[in-house]
């Protein structure tokens, strides 16, 4: 048997729950599909910016009742160099697992129906084949992040730098040094960044070339790699406690792509998140584009319009930040210009004001 919903979520992540929020509170009958049985980690910066903290206001999330950590200043570290600015925006610290699980809740309160444990095995045909049984949607909104879909994959080149993600429990004295700052660390293979969450926790999220990680080994040794190349952050990290045996850990994120609709792309299907573009770790404004995503595409299904042109209208709106943000990645990745990058922006520390502007979101709709 073959059921029919009018919209269907795949994907309870931030830009799906986000969408079947919108959705539901404006009168359409909303099928999410999540396929974690219960609340799970996710590899992520878990940095909201100020375009973030605003959209999720919007949907009517309080990311400080959630016990947000309020972040206005960036320490950026290179060796044993540092150079320290004040953010443009205010920025939020808070956990995926936090902030995922109130928009979920929030969605089923506005009346989305939320199924957990339902992994979607393939979509063919407009047909959304699940272990349980089958969906047919009037409209399907594809969110499901990092995880590509059999019969929908992305047409993305895969990258070349696997991602990490943990949390720590700093000893007072760091935890109070880092209180407002995000710290991004520029390492030989890649970057990281470590900022405050709620609960007292401090997120460690970062990106290192596959190729330096099948040299170095394994985590202790990235992570090793990396406080041996940071004297600053080593000395954060020390006498810190982590708070998960092993890391999350997700590989070769497509960085830069944006999706283009083209003939062979079902009318009614709407890419939501990373399943429609993929901006660099390094900038904080990947949960601000999902959001973006999701208010965009619900606002396009009210309106009788298409996937086609919210496409194309996504596609516009955020293509010259990632590229943008593609072009600062490069510069502050490859050595010589890393350093470089680095010495211009310690002489002129304003230029990360500037270059946190250009690889914000800039549209409203």
């Amino acid at each position: 048997m073959t059921a029919r919903p009018e919209i269907l979520v795949a994907g309870g992540g931030l830009a799906g729950a986000a969408a079947a929020v919108a959705l539901a509170q404006a009168g359409r009958e909303v099928l999410l599909l999540e396929r974690e049985a219960a609340a799970k980690d996710k590899v992520c910066g878990e940095f909201l910016s100020g375009e973030g903290v605003a959209a999720l206001a919007a949907l009517g999330v309080d990311v400080m009742a959630l016990g947000g950590e309020v972040i206005d200043h960036v320490r950026l570290l290179r060796g044993r160099r540092e150079v320290r600015a004040a953010l443009p925006f205010r920025a939020v610290g808070l956990s995926r697992l936090a902030l995922d699980e109130a928009v979920l809740a929030l969605a089923a309160e506005k009346g989305a129906e939320i199924r957990r444990g339902c992994a979607i095995r393939r979509i063919s045909g407009g047909i959304v084949e699940s272990a349980a049984e089958n969906f047919a949607p009037e409209t399907l909104l594809l969110a499901t992040g990092k995880h590509e879909t059999r019969g929908m994959e992305r047409p993305a080149t895969p990258g070349t730098l696997v991602g990490f993600k943990t949390h720590f429990r700093l000893a007072p004295a760091e935890r109070a040094a880092l209180s407002s700052h995000v710290d991004l660390v520029l390492f030989p293979g890649g970057y990281g960044g470590l900022l405050p969450v709620e609960g007292g926790r401090a997120n460690f999220c970062l990106v290192i070339d596959l190729r330096v990680l099948r040299r170095l080994g394994g985590w202790p040794e990235v992570l090793g790699h990396v406080q041996e190349s940071c004297p600053p952050l080593a000395a954060r990290l020390r006498g810190a406690e982590p708070l998960r045996p092993t890391p999350l850990s997700v590989a070769r994120m497509p960085y830069g792509f944006v999706h283009r609709p083209d003939s062979d792309d079902p009318a009614n299907c709407y890419r939501l998140g990373d399943q429609a573009a993929v901006i660099p770790s390094f900038t904080g404004d990947g949960t601000a584009i999902a959001l973006h995503s999701a208010a965009l595409a619900s606002r396009c299904i009210g309106a009788g319009e298409g996937a086609g042109i919210y496409h194309r209208r996504l596609g516009g709106q955020v293509a010259k930040q990632i590229r943008h943000a593609g072009w600062l990645h490069r510069a502050l990745s490859l050595p010589f210009l890393g350093a470089v990058s680095f010495s211009v922006i310690e002489t002129v520390p304003s230029c990360i004001e500037f270059f946190a502007k250009r690889t914000r979101l800039q549209y409203a709709d």
